[in-house]
């Protein structure tokens, strides 16, 4: 007798628990809609006269509160563009506040000490300032690790000195060097034209997160989250991993001498302060803040880290502080005493960046929920 076999049937997958299972309900419907709503919200803040008292200092559309959230708007999309050498590249640069103060004091020689017109310096400085970063990253990157940091970190104490010397008499010194306004067209002049800028803050964010965002999921996007990982893989797929990384560092240094223009038009000059590895080891805490690697975590990080550094120090002289005992009001009348604070907090309970938050708190809702369906 020949022996019959039955066909083998696959089996069926391993049922999930309802209680693990994603449910498509209108939040997964909305969800890709609120950078939208959120970006129209942004839109009409300059006419809005609400007060948050403890929040901002005045109404929402007063200059003071403008120029804060168009602060906070620029080193926003500063994290950003880090985030996309950090984050996404896996690179650690401690030189990239070189590429902003290119931006910023690009932009105000061009236009106080050449008399160019604003539309034509900033072309000029944003074109400069990328090539600055395709000659340093064609150097930088011949190493990698702690040699690629430490040398991004040497230009950028170069970049540093100069501006602190005076080099041939452009940058004002320790002084700095104020915007010469002739040069700069009147609807982004003065305390009545805030809103003009804080519109143009808001421009350049979701310009820089649109570009990073469709950098990450292009095939070199891909190309660099490889990298990230494991760079040796790439290479024996036969890509060049030295060319994906210069293309990423010049694209992240033109971004940031983009956001040096907006910046000096903002604060009215520029500042040595600028120059400082300080702004670098800053960005980093903005995006390890936020969420590395993540779409919207280097955006709020820096949004956040801002804000705090400058209501932090309103805070820390305020009636409420020094009505507390000395041993309290000493240290949380240092801003970066308490900005640090806010930062080791958040990095112990929240290691994933403000971005992992969402999904910690779905993930508690759903456990709290599983003992009650048990019973």
């Amino acid at each position: 007798m020949t022996e019959v076999k039955s066909p083998e049937v696959p089996a069926p997958p391993a049922a999930v628990p309802s209680e693990l299972t994603p449910t498509g309900g209108r939040w997964s419907r909305v969800r890709p809609f609120l950078p939208l709503v959120a970006l129209a919200v942004a839109l009409t803040l300059p006419y809005s006269t609400l007060h948050l008292p403890g929040i901002f200092e005045g109404a929402l559309n007063e200059p003071g509160t403008l120029q804060l959230l168009a602060l906070c708007l620029v080193f926003g999309g500063l994290a950003a563009g880090y985030d996309l050498l950090f984050g996404r590249t896996g690179m650690l640069s401690f030189g990239h506040a070189l590429y902003f103060a290119a931006g910023v004091y690009g932009t105000d020689i061009l236009v106080t000490k050449a008399g160019l017109p604003l539309w034509q310096a900033a072309l000029f400085t944003i074109a400069g300032g990328t090539i600055l970063a395709a000659l340093i990253g064609a150097v930088a990157l011949r190493t990698v690790g702690i040699a690629f940091a430490m040398v991004t970190l040497a230009f950028a104490q170069v970049g540093a000195i100069l501006v602190a010397r005076d080099f041939g008499g452009l940058t004002g010194g320790e002084e700095g060097l104020p915007l010469d306004v002739s040069g700069v067209p009147e609807a982004l002049v003065g305390v009545t034209n805030t809103a003009n800028l804080y519109w143009l803050a808001l421009a350049y964010l979701a310009v820089v997160v649109f570009v990073v965002h469709r950098v990450s999921g292009s095939p070199t996007g891909r190309v660099l989250a490889g990298l990230r990982d494991d760079e040796r893989r790439v290479g024996v797929l036969g890509l060049d991993p030295y060319r994906f990384k210069l293309v990423a560092f010049t694209l992240a240094g033109g971004l940031a001498a983009a956001g040096g223009v907006v910046y000096c038009l903002i604060v009215g000059g520029a500042s040595p302060h600028i120059t400082s590895s300080e702004l670098t080891l800053s960005l980093l805490v903005m995006v390890v803040l936020g969420g590395p690697g993540t779409r919207w975590g280097p955006v709020l990080g820096g949004i956040l880290y801002m804000y705090l550094d400058h209501r932090l120090v309103a805070f820390g002289t305020s009636e409420a502080v020094d009505a507390l005992p000395a041993f309290l009001s000493r240290p949380l009348s240092q801003p970066l005493f308490v900005l640090g604070t806010v930062f080791i907090l958040a990095v112990y309970f929240f290691p994933g960046g403000l971005a992992s938050l969402a999904p910690r708190l779905a993930l508690l809702r759903t456990s709290l929920r599983m003992p009650s369906r048990r019973r």
